[in-house]
């Protein structure tokens, strides 16, 4: 039996209007190569960073939504590395003395299950720029042919790395942890969480352990992760990769790897780095960062209601599954939208079935988000009175309910001119089954011989020849009489 043991570093860009220890502005996802940078961020000789407050206070939040202990005074340190992307030669970040220790967070993962994992620490860093391999779709093609373009716009971006204790047990577990953290982080509106558009990255390290000897293998560290999807994926390749090596009775490399896109693998990077090979010291140009009794309180009263607080008020005064909750929580905006539209409609169960089954189906499809659709609580409840007078059925529903996400058109007025109304005419319906019946007389003879099973495909060619707007209640009157009838 082998067992894993995952730690997980992520790196979260902060939503600041400014870069930490700069002016330049923080938002440059888009822009043109090299133009948000000045003389501080690319490490000009004579230049002294500034911490910005609007750093102070979110890395701030970010450690209290995640339960950890705020230390009074923490320091920078310069944590020296040569790479093309880091132009002053050293990071700015925070080594011997974090901003905060000690957190914890808690998430769901499935059948009322909760997972608890320790987090280490948090501390402010700023980021590096970004290195451009040209004319190469994945690392292994670059490694035969492209150059190499350096884009310094993200030089000084605000950071907070957050550290996991090696807690987490499993793949999928690591993906449920960044996914809470990014939902956590979300919430308190101190970063955007957008892994495709470089806010949120994540390094894993992985070992693992054959419980049956105790042997443990090397530790290796995983790098290039930008999705969720893909954190599970690579750390599934990895232990698979490690534990046929053990299995094989040889040497697991203690290494940096890569996520290739491309080959859907990881590759070698590196050898892994000890601390001592960033020979730390401290920022001679940063004083201490004190972060007082006041600001934390101040913080602490702008901080929302949290995830799973919200999960767990949904699952309670709302009566919703687990995995409803879950799903709604998950988007701030998505859950903002299920409350008023229960509040409006005194039905959150339909509600939240209809936001978590064909919303987010029309969502995804349509790549977009529900702040930015044209859909309103009010268009729920008009959908819910439109089923329940019998109005519409439950086709008819599914069928213009994009149109009131694309076009914000209210379902009634869709209805009326559509001429989509349930048809309740009993005549209307006989005529559609008897036709059915005189189309398939195979279908009348299973019926009558015992199979009532068939009574559902006359139903369905009545709505069929309605488009949808037969009684579905009515259909199964009239077909039993009609098919009874000898």
């Amino acid at each position: 039996m082998f067992k894993t043991v995952i730690g997980l570093e992520i790196h979260a860009q902060l939503s600041t209007p400014t870069k930490a220890f700069c002016s330049c502005p923080a938002d440059t996802f888009g822009d043109t190569e090299n133009t948000a940078i000045c003389p501080v961020c690319t490490g000009q000789p004579g230049t002294i960073p500034v911490l910005g407050k609007e750093t102070v206070r979110l890395s701030v939040m970010s450690a209290l939504a995640l339960n950890c202990e705020i230390s009074e005074f923490s320091f920078f340190d310069r944590k020296n590395y040569f790479y093309p992307d880091l132009p002053k030669g050293y990071q700015i970040t925070q080594f011997f003395k974090p901003l905060a220790r000690n957190g914890f967070i808690e998430f769901r993962v499935g059948n009322g299950q909760k997972s608890h994992i320790r987090i280490n620490r948090i501390h402010i860093e700023e980021d590096a720029g970004k290195t451009i391999h040209e004319g190469a779709s994945s690392i292994s093609a670059y490694r035969k042919q492209g150059g190499t373009l350096v884009d310094l716009n993200r030089c000084g971006i605000p950071l907070v790395e957050i550290v996991t204790e090696p807690d987490i047990t499993s793949c999928r577990e690591a993906r449920l942890a960044m996914e809470s953290i990014r939902d956590v982080l979300r919430y308190i509106g101190v970063c955007s969480g957008d892994m495709e558009k470089g806010a949120l990255r994540c390094d894993a390290n992985i070992s693992v352990i054959d419980t049956r000897s105790g042997r443990s293998s090397n530790r290796v560290e995983v790098k290039n992760i930008n999705s969720f999807r893909f954190v599970e994926r690579a750390l599934e390749y990895e232990y698979k990769r490690i534990t046929q090596a053990m299995k094989d009775d040889e040497e697991v490399l203690k290494e940096t790897r890569t996520w290739d896109f491309g080959s859907r693998a990881t590759i070698s990077m590196r050898a892994k780095e000890e601390e001592s090979d960033y020979r730390y010291f401290p920022e001679p140009d940063l004083p201490a960062l004190r972060i007082t009794r006041s600001l934390i309180e101040e913080v602490k009263k702008q901080l929302p209601e949290l995830p799973e607080e919200k999960i767990d008020r949904f699952i309670r005064d709302y009566a919703l599954p687990e995995h409803d909750a879950v799903v709604l929580v998950s988007d701030k905006e998505l859950s903002d939208f299920f409350e008023e539209a229960a509040r409006v409609t005194q039905r959150p169960k339909e509600v939240s079935k209809w936001l978590t089954g064909d919303l987010l189906r029309i969502l995804k499809e349509r790549n977009i988000t529900v702040g930015q659709s044209e859909l309103m609580p009010d268009h729920v409840a008009d959908l819910l009175k439109l089923l329940d007078s019998g109005t519409i059925s439950i086709s008819v529903a599914k069928e213009i309910f994009p149109e009131c996400v694309k076009l914000g058109k209210m379902p009634s007025n869709i209805v009326e001119e559509k001429g989509l109304q349930q048809v309740d005419n009993e005549e209307e319906i006989e005529t559609a089954i008897r036709q059915a019946m005189e189309e398939n007389p195979r279908a009348v003879n299973q019926y009558r011989s015992g199979k009532e099973a068939v009574l559902s495909y006359f139903i369905g060619a009545a709505m069929k020849k309605t488009k949808g707007r037969a009684d579905p209640a009515m259909a199964s009157s009239v077909a039993r009489r009609l098919l009874e009838d000898d």
